[in-house]
């Protein structure tokens, strides 16, 4: 709070406050406009039959990531969810691409060629997912078979032009989250995830209190998510925060006629290096053969056990599948964002060594040491946060899914965590009491 009300007084930061709220509300607009050829009113009454969703599936996460848009089919229907694959993609790439590897290691200018592959493949996914979204809510599965004529119109002309007014959609939202990375505060991107999770947070959570119609609610169970959810955040703020920091000594160098280094630091490893990546797959993953299934006949075995058993998110199978699909996605993306042979090899380059270890492979086997140990922790900490809602729900006997989910909890935390320091950081450029004078009030200009 006090990190805001400086920035407020700011006229710098207070500008940039503004513009962020502004694409806040552009982006916020778009989510309602219906695409071109969608009988919206078939639309709000197959989202008053099926209720709200926030299920951890690939449906339920593009519908979660893009602020309930996608079920609504508006023209931002597909949110970030385009750019966040095709982010994940190119730096899954970078192992079996040299040139992607090759790019990375260039520096700013290498990092701008893989941003520009990275819109390239946000295109081409959302042409894909748009593609794939309209033909399930023509055939009614996107639905749970529960509504049709949700597109009159199946013509293929009409389906194109749909499909290009989503991947436009898609477009001008990366190009907006990059508009705040730019000229407001904090990651554009996360920003608009944040956004379009708490749009439909406080909705969802107030029903299971108030009820549909203020009779069947139930403010006991309402108190409970709520204590849980404070207690979570904390944790998971803490947590997030944590810090396993390796010392690193610099040795002296003479270069010329001057005398370098000689410093000592340390090597910040946190506990979760791979973040709300693990949830997401793991989901995602599992979401594929409901969505088979949906095909399929009612009465057959397999869709019926599928049915039951991985559409569940209390079953024993999902659970179970999805707790081993998180270690496993913990361990290896954080093998790829972090390389302990190239950070040693770093170390070397600049005369850095960690006390009591011999540079080189020595070093590169202690950081893999560390980082097996911190990955082991941080999948039990995902593990914790990601099954809560499902305890929760067997706990409580919630009929509907909660408002919030392992993926919502570690997005809102580590989206809130890093915009406040990036405010911080910010608001100390402009602030320099306590910096430079003592009990001199800060006149802005001055």
């Amino acid at each position: 709070m006090r990190t805001l009300i400086q920035a407020l007084k700011t006229k710098e930061l207070r500008k940039k406050i503004l513009f962020v709220l502004f694409i806040i509300i552009i982006y916020r607009i778009g989510s309602f406009i219906p695409t071109p050829g969608v009988d919206y009113n078939v639309v709000n009454s197959c989202m008053s039959k099926i209720g709200s969703t926030s299920q951890e599936n690939f449906i339920g996460l593009v519908n979660l990531f893009s602020g309930g848009a996608m079920l609504q089919l508006s023209i931002f229907a597909l949110g970030v969810m385009p750019y966040i694959t095709a982010s994940i993609v190119v730096q899954l790439l970078r192992v079996v691409i040299p040139r992607f590897e090759a790019l990375h290691k260039e520096g700013q200018s290498g990092e701008a060629k893989l941003t520009q592959y990275t819109r390239y493949l946000t295109i081409g996914l959302a042409v894909l997912q748009s593609t794939t979204i309209l033909v399930t809510a023509r055939s009614g599965a996107l639905f749970n078979y529960q509504c049709d004529q949700v597109i009159p119109d199946g013509s293929v002309w009409n389906l194109v032009v749909m499909v290009l007014v989503m991947t436009g959609g898609t477009g001008f939202i990366m190009w907006m989250a990059e508009l705040v990375t730019d000229k407001g505060i904090g990651q554009g991107m996360s920003i608009l995830i944040f956004m379009s999770i708490c749009s439909g947070f406080l909705p969802q959570l107030w029903e299971i209190g108030y009820g549909t119609n203020g009779t069947d609610g139930n403010w006991g169970k309402f108190a409970i998510v709520v204590s849980v959810l404070v207690v979570i955040l904390i944790f998971v703020d803490f947590v997030e925060l944590c810090q396993r920091r390796v010392p690193v000594q610099y040795t002296r160098r003479m270069i010329g006629r001057k005398m370098y280094g000689g410093s000592s630091t340390y090597l910040p490893l946190k506990i979760n290096m791979s973040g709300v990546i693990p949830p997401i797959f793991a989901s995602s993953i599992l979401a594929i053969p409901t969505l088979i299934a949906q095909f399929g006949k009612s009465d057959q075995s397999w869709v019926k056990w599928i049915n039951s058993n991985l559409a569940n998110t209390t079953s024993v199978w999902y659970i179970a599948l999805y707790a081993l699909m998180i270690v496993f996605f913990c361990f290896f993306y954080t093998s790829i964002t972090f390389n302990p042979d190239e950070t040693a090899d770093n170390m070397k380059q600049y005369g850095g060594f960690i006390p009591g270890i011999r540079a080189g492979n020595a070093t590169s086997r202690y950081l893999t040491y560390v980082m097996n140990r911190l990955n082991t922790v941080g999948a039990v900490y995902l593990l914790f946060v990601a099954l809560i809602p499902t305890v929760l729900i067997m706990a409580l006997g919630l009929n509907a899914q909660l408002p919030f989910g392992g993926t919502t909890i570690l997005i809102i935390a580590g989206v809130g965590l890093d915009t406040l320091r990036q405010a911080k950081a910010q608001t100390e450029q402009f602030q320099y009491t306590g910096f430079l004078l003592e009990n001199v009030d800060h006149v802005e200009g001055k």
